[in-house]
């Protein structure tokens, strides 16, 4: 079996500390709901799971939540049962999330015993106040500790997640962020912009005037000076927030933006294979009361159709510098994106948004700027 047809295998562990302010993933706070127990519910929902999953896997990754407030033997479980499912399989990375400030060396050893290679820290700044505003619990000083504790420990390869367009962030502390990163030499970096969702503290403050966002020229501006630095540095864009030094992109990730299967498992994950996507409860009492019952513990699902299929190779696939594959689009849609999409192709063209060639169409450094309103177009302007 190859390993494109195999699939990444994702956890949910929905535990933190506390909930961050701009975070609107389904989590909940260790002093909310008892740990105990939970990744023998994993492994009881992935064994129902594998009863329509047959096709091996390629990649495994937690996520959360903050997958390291469970215990170490919590963790330890979990990891060993994932061991099992993948005995067969050659995992190309195995990864887990983590919070500066949760990671000791006892939950290092454990992550290395149990075949974890790369170590994804939501690090977000390198300034107090910036990671007040946000939120988060740890320190600057936690990020480089947690960094040189994994390495310490084995972990060959460490991502570090950093956000743009804080409140009361300059373009001074945003370079001075990025160049903190690269002194650290991580391996990986996930570069995102502050997102306001609905529902938030976060989006409440700005509604309320407490906090001024950053503004949309400015964060422009950011997204632009960190490619420079960051190619400066000589970290690679693959896809539009994320960066890596040769050979280290993230192969969980890009699962998902090549339109690959994945099977989600945990309260609030999402899977998709077989062309059938599904996402699971929102709720820890209702998921362990499911799976304890034996039943899959789905909120909804769908049967993807070829117009869904269509939208989301576009949606995902323009996400990466690579493009959208046209000889993929061909092999699943039936039809050349290049005859599909030749309107829109020719004008953003023309526009320097987009390039052409026999195997992809990619967006441009332009076009990276505004790829939200060249998916939207080329989805709008398809002929059959």
């Amino acid at each position: 079996m190859s390993q494109q047809s195999k699939a990444g295998l994702y956890l949910h562990v929905p535990f933190c500390p506390s909930k961050c302010g701009y975070c609107d993933f389904f989590s909940v706070s260790v002093e909310e709901s008892d740990a105990t127990g939970f990744a023998q519910h994993l492994e009881a929902e992935l064994q129902l799971r594998l009863r329509s999953w047959s096709g091996g896997f390629r990649t495994a990754f937690i996520g959360g939540g903050t997958p390291t407030m469970l215990p170490p033997d919590e963790i330890a479980h979990l990891l060993t049962q994932i061991q099992k499912v993948t005995a067969d399989d050659e995992l190309l990375e195995f990864t887990i999330e983590a919070n500066p400030g949760t990671v000791d060396v006892e939950k290092a050893k454990v992550f290395v015993s149990g075949g974890v290679d790369r170590v994804s820290l939501g690090g977000q700044s390198f300034f107090p106040q910036e990671l007040k505003a946000l939120d988060r619990q740890h320190g600057p000083e936690e990020i480089s500790q947690a960094i040189q504790l994994l390495r310490d420990q084995g972990i060959r390869r460490v991502n570090l997640d950093l956000i743009f367009g804080i409140p009361g962030q300059t373009m001074d502390s945003w370079r001075e962020s990025l160049n903190r990163a690269i002194d650290l030499g991580v391996d990986h970096l996930s570069c995102y912009a502050l997102t306001y969702e609905a529902g938030t503290r976060l989006t409440a403050a700005r509604d309320a005037g407490r906090i001024a966002p950053c503004g949309e020229s400015n964060e422009a501006d950011m997204y632009l000076m960190m490619l420079d630095v960051l190619s400066d540095a000589g970290y690679e864009q693959y896809e539009i927030s994320n960066f890596a030094k040769p050979n280290e992109q993230c192969q969980h990730n890009l699962i998902y933006w090549n339109n690959g299967p994945y099977v989600g498992v945990g309260p609030s994950a999402a899977g998709c294979f077989n062309d059938r996507r599904y996402r699971n409860v929102e709720s820890i009492n209702a998921y362990v009361k499911k799976v304890d019952d034996g039943v899959l513990p789905e909120a909804e699902s769908e049967n993807l159709d070829r117009e869904t299929i269509i939208t989301e190779m576009v949606m995902m696939q323009l996400r990466t510098t690579r493009g959208l594959s046209l000889d993929a689009f061909r092999d699943r849609v039936g039809s050349d994106p290049l005859v599909r999409f030749a309107p829109v192709i020719s004008k953003l063209t023309c526009l320097q948004l987009i390039r052409a060639n026999d195997s992809h169409i990619a967006l441009t450094r332009s076009g990276l700027m505004v790829a939200d309103s060249i998916m939207a177009d080329l989805l709008a302007a398809r002929i059959a």
